[in-house]
């Protein structure tokens, strides 16, 4: 038999969801009220670091209060991330978030102690860095259709490098392989820069890497660009054709960076941290900075982004099974 709840017992319910709302909008109004820690689950010093420091002065900067980086690094980010997810949920912890911990992590490692969906929540996307297609000049191709036409006709003789297994680096030739059926062979580096020697020499003479990284090693004449690897040419490199406009019609890969909070964190504050780093982003300061660092500024939605990043889990976890792809 059914049961009714009585028109008192709806009215209290009712009453107590206007309660909380009400105490969750003056907490909001309140906030901050004391600093606020964002978790960089990577060493100082690198694309994840700056990004995050950019953001953090600047919207300490709005709101009055300070907004101070932690460098939790460890596990291929999992151990910064893992931490962030299992802070209080008072908006007093954020994670800076990129493809790495939350889109790739979950198909790398067999155990994750953290989920990228359900343990955390959107705050927002910050921006997007392109990679560049570059080969050893004296490789005889000029083109991305030229660099499948020679992969394939020399099976298993040309190789790629990467700046370690499993990252962007990689995966982003993994899913290039994927499209293509372009049988390159993987040589994994402890780093991007301890690959270019090896790019420049020609022993290894096929890499994707950031464009911050790979440009000036392209206008130096020490290798050549053949494509960037995002939907639209780079502002950075306006003559270097894309990948996908220049032989592989769909490919895409760029890497991001968001900011996300604990799962439970009050929806007034989230909405509130996204206004003010949709504000920050908007400064000629800040966005200077990351176009100086190669980024484009991202203009996502808050709806949007958890979306994308169950897409980009989705995408990610075709490539590395594909691929055979394990780091632990």
């Amino acid at each position: 038999m059914a049961h009714f709840l009585s028109a008192a017992a709806v009215s209290a319910i009712a009453v107590v969801t206007i309660l909380i709302g009400a105490v969750e909008t003056a907490i909001a109004q309140a906030y901050p009220a004391r600093p606020v820690r964002v978790i960089v689950p990577s060493p100082p010093g690198g694309g994840t670091d700056i990004v995050g420091r950019v953001i953090s002065d600047q919207v300490g900067k709005q709101l009055g209060q300070q907004f101070f980086v932690e460098n939790r690094t460890g596990g291929g980010t999992v151990v910064g991330t893992d931490v962030a997810a299992k802070s209080a949920a008072d908006g007093y912890t954020l994670l800076v978030g990129l493809n790495a911990n939350m889109a790739v992590n979950p198909s790398l490692f067999s155990k994750l102690p953290y989920d990228p969906v359900k343990d955390f929540t959107p705050v927002a996307m910050l921006v997007s860095f392109p990679f560049l297609v570059v080969v050893n000049n004296d490789l005889p191709v000029k083109s991305v259709a030229e660099l499948i036409a020679l992969a394939k006709s020399k099976p298993g003789q040309i190789n790629f490098a990467s700046a370690g297994n499993g990252t962007g680096q990689h995966l982003s030739m993994e899913l290039f392989k994927l499209l293509t059926g372009a049988p390159l062979v993987h040589v994994p580096y402890r780093g991007a820069q301890a690959a270019y020697p090896d790019v420049i020499s020609g022993q290894v003479p096929v890499f994707i890497d950031n464009i911050a990284a790979g440009l000036p090693q392209a206008k130096s004449g020490r290798v050549r660009a053949i494509a960037v690897t995002t939907a639209q040419r780079s502002p950075l490199a306006p003559e270097v054709p894309t990948v996908a406009e220049s032989g592989l019609p769909g490919f895409e890969y760029h890497t991001w960076f968001g900011v996300w909070a604990p799962a439970a964190t009050p929806r007034p504050i989230i909405e509130k941290l996204n206004a003010e780093v949709e504000k920050a982003l908007a400064t000629t300061e800040v966005r200077e900075r990351l176009k100086g660092l190669g980024g484009e500024p991202s203009t996502m939605k808050l709806a949007d982004i958890e979306p994308f990043v169950k897409a980009e889990i989705v995408k990610w976890a075709k490539v590395v099974k594909e691929a055979g792809v394990k780091v632990d």
